[in-house]
């Protein structure tokens, strides 16, 4: 595998995770009502997502949940669900005010989790994912992958999507003042609810 070939990985990969989904809506929302770290924790899990996927679809499983009907739908509806619970959730501490960073280390501590586990499921539970990876991944390993050649573009596809997200979790984090509005993280709250449960219907309905 050439530097080049590794090259325009990254490149395709960035492109993957500018595009506007359940993801960006996770970091946004974790960094603007919990934090910088809230939302640096939400994007390390869905960096952990985005191994997963793509490990898994050079070893080929991702390509047999692509290929089963009863297993797509079995992740589908599980990413669906998730994004529902968070979309409601959201919408629930938008009419209580909002979320707010917690005051206690071991609060922040526990945030940091929260935005982590969110993070990872969110990516994990999105079977578009699996099929972005099962097109992409054997563009650049061929039909005779190797080890070296897997563990490499995985390692790419985790470490774009992290910088992504960290950035955006730190741009987020650093209008933290701006977010700590009663109105403004009612209105974050509000908007990444509605976008989560659109997104959690849309993959429902897809």
């Amino acid at each position: 595998m050439t530097l080049a070939q590794v090259a325009a990985f990254a490149g395709v990969m960035l492109l993957g995770a500018l595009a506007p989904g359940p993801d960006f809506a996770v970091v946004v929302r974790q960094a603007a009502t919990g934090g910088r770290r809230a939302g640096m924790a939400a994007a390390a899990g869905i960096a952990v997502g985005v191994f997963v996927w793509a490990a898994t679809a050079a070893l080929g499983v991702a390509a047999l949940l692509a290929a089963s009907a009863t297993a797509y739908t079995v992740v589908k509806v599980a990413g669906a669900v998730y994004l529902l619970y968070l979309g409601v959730r959201s919408l629930l501490a938008a009419r209580r005010g909002g979320g707010a960073e917690p005051a206690t280390e071991g609060g922040r501590r526990a945030s940091a989790w929260a935005g982590f586990r969110q993070g990872l499921l969110t990516n994990v539970l999105n079977p578009k994912a699996a099929a972005f990876f099962v097109a992409l991944m054997p563009q650049f390993l061929g039909d005779d992958p190797r080890v070296g050649g897997t563990l490499v573009l995985s390692v790419v596809a985790t470490l774009v999507a992290g910088a992504w997200f960290l950035v955006v979790a730190n741009v987020v984090g650093a209008l933290r003042r701006v977010f700590s509005r009663e109105g403004v993280r009612r209105a974050i709250d509000g908007v990444t609810g509605a976008a989560l449960i659109g997104l959690g219907v849309r993959m429902a309905a897809d």
